[in-house]
């Protein structure tokens, strides 16, 4: 048997498909591409939006909280938008160098914590949002609504979808 072609852990979980192992792992890399294009448009749309945010006029009667909670969104939307270059670059880093391996396993990782970062700049954007078209509390409540949808899309979702395949 090839080197490529060896077992490991992930070729128990065998989805029944005929490839070898450095098959899978371009699979599972252009996997993680694909996946990475899909939120890199998000992650660029609200970063967008919050630095635009800085120069409308009303941005000067924000007050200490709200100011402080477009801080730490503007710092989460540049986290996501580094964590997103992030598999990238180490693609870049290691091309060419047989690691492979170590590229996708990394690469999932990074991409687990950009989809973090990008899930809680999401529900922040939105309490952001709620905070200034309403109230604070409505801010509170809208934060906390996106925050348990996340936690249920994080959570729930998968642990649903394995109950029933």
């Amino acid at each position: 048997m090839a080197a490529d072609e060896s077992n490991s852990a992930e070729d128990d979980r065998s989805d029944g498909r005929d490839e070898t192992r450095t098959e899978r792992l371009d699979r599972n890399w252009n996997d993680i591409l694909q996946e990475l294009r899909a939120t890199q448009t998000g992650t660029q749309i609200i970063t967008g939006f919050l630095l635009a945010a800085a120069f409308q006029p009303r941005f000067t009667e924000l007050d200490g909280y709200q100011l402080w909670l477009y801080l730490v969104l503007v710092a989460l939307a540049f986290a996501a938008t580094l964590l997103g270059f992030a598999p990238v670059i180490l693609h870049r880093q290691l091309f060419g160098q047989r690691q492979k391996e170590q590229i996708v396993r990394r690469g999932d990782r990074l991409l687990r914590a950009h989809l973090l970062v990008a899930s809680l700049l999401a529900a922040g954007v939105a309490g952001l949002i709620f905070e200034l078209a309403l109230s604070r509390t409505a801010g509170f409540v809208a934060l906390g609504i996106a925050l348990v949808v996340a936690a249920l899309l994080w959570i729930a979702l998968p642990r649903l979808s394995m109950g029933r395949s």
